[in-house]
C-alpha cells in the first residue's frame, strides 16, 4: 500500500506553488509541531472539512502474561489521540471503499468464469 510522507507534502506544495522546499518545509514542520503542542496540552484540534484531533484517556484494563499463565496484572488509564474524519474526508473514502468493493466483485466474478480455483492457497467463499 502506497503511503504519503512529509516530504510528498512538502515537494507537492513546494511545485504548486512556487515556493522552496526548505520553507515549505518550515510552514509544514510548525503546523505539525503546533498541532502536537496543542493536543498535549489536551487542546482538541479542529481542521474544518478535514477531521478533528482530541486527545482521550483509555480505561484501566486487566493484561496478562501468556509465559506466566495465571498472572495478571493492571493497565494504567493512559492519554491517546483519536480522530475523528470530518465531512468531505469521509465520504471521499467511502467512495474509495465503494470502488474498492465493486473491484473485488468484479475480479471473483472473474476468477469464477475463469474456473473457479484459486492458485494462492486461500478460499474464494467468505
Amino acid at each position: 500500500m502506497p503511503k504519503l510522507t512529509k516530504r510528498d507534502i512538502v515537494v507537492a506544495i513546494s511545485n504548486q506553488t512556487g515556493m522552496v522546499q526548505h520553507d515549505v518545509f518550515e510552514v509544514v514542520q510548525r503546523t505539525l509541531d503546533h498541532i502536537t503542542s496543542s493536543l498535549a496540552n489536551n487542546v482538541a484540534v479542529e481542521l474544518r472539512n478535514f477531521g478533528v484531533f482530541q486527545t482521550r484517556l483509555t480505561k484501566p484494563r486487566v493484561g496478562r502474561n501468556p509465559n506466566e499463565p495465571g498472572s495478571s496484572f493492571v493497565i494504567p488509564p493512559r492519554a491517546t489521540v483519536k480522530f475523528k474524519a470530518g465531512k468531505i474526508m469521509r465520504q471521499r473514502v467511502e467512495k474509495l471503499s465503494r470502488e474498492l468493493k465493486e473491484a473485488s466483485e468484479k475480479q471473483a466474478a472473474e476468477r469464477e468464469a475463469a474456473g473457479g480455483t484459486s492458485t494462492s492457497g486461500s478460499s474464494s467463499a467468505q
